[in-house]
């Protein structure tokens, strides 16, 4: 019932937009932007493990004592009046581990959306686009760690809809939307999800707010409804920080088809930015994970500290990296090269990102 009241009420929305709009308000400029980025790493884990995930339990970085390719993308930007579209796409092994539901090419359509403007109050998008849910981005360069935190790589990466934004006045705005189950282009037959974005800031724009929601079936057994917060606030231009917090609920059912309760994992993450020059920054971020009833399948709970350094040469970022995590799980999450289970370990990782 809510997904036909909020399909209803977006189509009467578009309706009355479009009645309204005055063609002689319409700019016919037409706008284009090329974009890309790419990114290499190295990681050495100080346990030398001898397989696969090699003590790395989050995205992007499962590799031990290898040069490793990132992504490389074209993200390409255009609109006249007041529509437009974006195309950004992906290659290499971050682009698969990114679209894990696709066909692994190492190719991956990471966007693909068309928007449409009828006033500067609101804006219609209908494809597939990043998450609003989270902290961290799947492009490297917009990140200030180069390995991802737990609360992305189990978090959704992306969703594929239609969504409105509303600008209600100042620095707020809010989102609503209608998608298919999280993470698939695809998804014939399959129930749909709500999503939804508040947000808020001051007028300098030093404080910043997110509130984000995702929740409803992702098939027909199973469902999924996940709170999430983003804090943002800027001390000064060299000292800032960020703060994720998140709470996802999985349920299923029965034998006879009644709803169970569902279980919980939730996490909370700090990021501390320093900046002493333009061309060098650290950020510290520290992550706790708790997942105590296994949704994820930790049993127990995850503490991750990683340090990052930020050295700037133009548009080239190199980014040395020190990563400590520690789990309470009773049999330990991470083994060691003899093949010994351990509650922690550590990391040692030297990346490049460029972007332009």
């Amino acid at each position: 019932m809510l997904r036909k009241i909020f399909t209803t009420a977006l189509g009467l929305a578009t309706i009355g937009c479009i009645q309204a709009q005055d063609s002689k308000d319409s700019s016919k400029t037409a706008a284009f932007k090329l974009s890309g980025s790419a990114d290499v790493y190295h990681r050495y884990n100080f346990h030398n493990p001898e397989s696969a995930p090699y003590n790395n339990l989050t995205s992007f970085t499962n590799s031990h004592r290898s040069f490793e390719l990132g992504m490389a993308s074209i993200k390409a930007e255009h609109s006249i009046g007041k529509v437009g579209m974006v195309a950004d796409l992906g290659f290499g092994r971050r682009a698969d581990e990114f679209s894990y539901n696709d066909a692994n090419s190492r190719v991956a359509i990471k966007q693909l959306y068309l928007t449409y403007a009828p006033s500067s109050a609101v804006k219609f998008t209908a494809g597939s686009w990043g998450t609003h849910i989270g902290y961290e981005l799947v492009d490297a360069y917009l990140n200030r760690n180069y390995s991802m935190s737990y609360m992305f790589s189990y978090g959704p990466f992306f969703h594929t809809g239609i969504k409105a934004d509303f600008a209600l006045g100042g620095k707020t705005g809010l989102m609503v939307g209608l998608t298919n189950p999280t993470d698939l282009k695809t998804a014939t037959g399959m129930p749909k999800m709500v999503i939804g974005q508040f947000s808020t800031g001051s007028k300098d724009d030093k404080f910043k707010a997110y509130v984000n929601f995702q929740g409803g079936k992702y098939n027909d057994s199973a469902r999924l409804n996940q709170g999430d917060v983003v804090l943002t606030y800027a001390f000064s231009p060299k000292f800032s920080m960020g703060y994720n917090g998140t709470v996802q609920s999985r349920s299923g059912k029965n034998a006879k088809k009644e709803w169970l309760d569902g279980n919980t994992w939730w996490g909370s993450a700090l990021y501390l930015n320093a900046d002493p020059t333009d061309w060098f920054g650290l950020t510290l971020r520290g992550e706790y994970l708790s997942d105590d009833k296994s949704v994820l399948g930790f049993d127990g709970n995850v503490f991750e500290t990683t340090l990052s350094a930020n050295f700037k040469i133009d548009n080239l970022t190199l980014i040395p990296e020190i990563r400590l995590d520690n789990g309470s799980t009773p049999q330990g999450l991470f083994v060691k090269n003899s093949g010994a289970s351990t509650k922690s370990t550590g990391s040692l990782l030297l990346a490049a990102v460029y972007h332009f």
